[in-house]
């Protein structure tokens, strides 16, 4: 006979569960597709839209079957001063770590109702910079990064968070 022995613990923690709020996270680290493309509301709120590409590296399985690299693309969005940091500094090539949650857009168009589910970054970080990135202050003369260098820990560029857009 199988018998189940409930103990307090896994009450309490079945409780806490139940009463528990939902989680929106996501954390990415990939590289940017394209230069974001920033615009201003009415009020002068900015937002910048860019895709972030992840990749998951091929295998040879044991067969001898080969398994390509598979990469998935994310519309990462960014307000207010996270998206004017990112029109300053952020360029294609980059590898970023983003930190965000998803959230999904709907509307219509020629009778037909359309999805889109974005990451509205909270936190992002720069992990490399290609070797022809220039910083916005630099000229034409001044040399570009190293191609494999990462970031120094005293980098030009700042890192925002959510506290600092609002």
């Amino acid at each position: 006979m199988n018998k189940t022995i409930k103990t307090f613990e896994t009450f309490t923690t079945f409780k806490h569960l139940k009463s528990m709020s939902s989680v929106n996270k996501v954390i990415l680290v990939g590289n940017v597709g394209s230069d974001p493309e920033v615009r201003y509301l009415e009020r002068g709120t900015a937002i910048a839209n860019f895709n972030l590409a992840t990749t998951e590296r091929g295998y040879t399985m044991q067969n001898g079957t080969q398994v390509p690299d598979r990469t998935e693309w994310h519309p990462i969005v960014l307000w207010r001063n996270l998206a004017d940091w990112a029109e300053k500094y952020v360029r294609k090539g980059m590898k970023l770590y983003v930190e965000g949650k998803l959230q999904t857009r709907t509307w219509e168009k020629d009778g037909q109702i359309r999805r889109k589910t974005e990451i509205i970054a909270e936190n992002i970080q720069v992990l490399y910079r290609p070797a022809d990135y220039r910083s916005p202050n630099s000229t034409a003369d001044e040399p570009t990064a190293e191609p494999s260098a990462a970031l120094p820990e005293n980098a030009s560029i700042p890192t925002l968070e959510i506290e600092d857009i609002f």
